[in-house]
């Protein structure tokens, strides 16, 4: 049994935004956010639902996951794999947005309900070893939420480091299946128990796949390998660069080249190199 990486973006919208299997989605949502009682979601509506793009168009397609349930809450869950400084904005953008699409100019503020964001980064974003983290509008003084419409809540899969046999709580087993699917063989015995997320295996499984579907997935896989490539490659040349202005400005001041080398990093040649150089300038 071989399993697509549910990280990649592609085959993300596919398992948690299937119309066929809102089930999913709603079992991940309740898990999250510990929601009990009358505050479970019974019902969404995905207002992106999931289908295939065109590869000519895949650039353009819209992978976030935009639902809202029987209450009139709206969920935005987003997967992001790269690093970005400014996923926070991003995250409040998104958010704001959603929340002020609910009404047009005119119509009462009261008819606005809440925005639940959920993102989950295979990067770490913020201090503490907590893999899931729920952020919340609170009064300074008394730390009461008296602003409730807005709420987020991120999980940081690189602080998610539990095995199989360490798994306790519904919301480890769904961050498990999140982080760890692609490298399994078979569902495990911790999603047996728990219908939703034992199809959330099942959708992820590549028999389950069309053959146009796969050839998506494997080109969005090839394209973020060369994104990320051409990411590493540029903070190498900034490395690169920045050990050479170190250099510079070392010798400069008439500091040794064996100073300089142990300092940088940068081998002989490459430091006599640049002494080279600059005599010539000089000249």
């Amino acid at each position: 049994m071989q399993f697509v990486d549910v990280k990649a973006d592609i085959a993300f919208k596919k398992v948690f935004g299937n119309e066929k299997h809102k089930e999913i989605l709603i079992g991940f949502l309740n898990a999250v956010l510990d929601l009990q009682g009358d505050k479970r979601i019974r019902e969404v509506t995905l207002k992106n639902p999931w289908q295939a793009p065109d590869l000519p168009l895949l650039k353009e397609t819209i992978l976030d996951i935009k639902a809202v349930d029987h209450r009139g809450v709206t969920f935005i869950v987003e997967m992001q794999i790269r690093d970005n400084p400014c996923f926070d904005k991003r995250a409040l953008y998104y958010t704001a947005k959603a929340y002020t699409s609910q009404i047009s100019r005119g119509q009462d503020y009261p008819l606005l309900n809440q925005v639940i964001f959920i993102g989950i980064l295979d990067f770490n974003s913020f201090d503490g070893d907590h893999y899931l983290t729920r952020h919340l509008i609170l009064n300074k003084e008394t730390f009461k939420q008296e602003l409730r419409d807005f709420e987020f809540n991120f999980i940081e899969l690189k602080k998610f480091n539990k095995g199989e046999d360490a798994l306790q709580s519904i919301v480890d087993k769904w961050i498990f299946f999140i982080k760890n699917v692609s490298s399994l063989e078979m569902i495990p015995k911790s999603a047996q128990d728990i219908p939703e997320l034992k199809e959330a295996y099942t959708q992820a499984t590549m028999n389950t796949w069309s053959r146009e579907e796969l050839e998506i997935y494997d080109y969005w896989q090839i394209r973020d390998a060369a994104d990320r490539l051409g990411m590493e490659e540029k903070f190498l040349k900034g490395k690169i660069e920045g050990k050479i202005e170190v250099a510079r400005n070392m010798l400069a001041v008439g500091i040794a080249p064996e100073i300089i080398m142990q300092t940088t990093g940068l081998s002989q040649v490459e430091v006599l190199g640049l002494m080279h150089k600059d005599e010539q300038i000089q000249r």
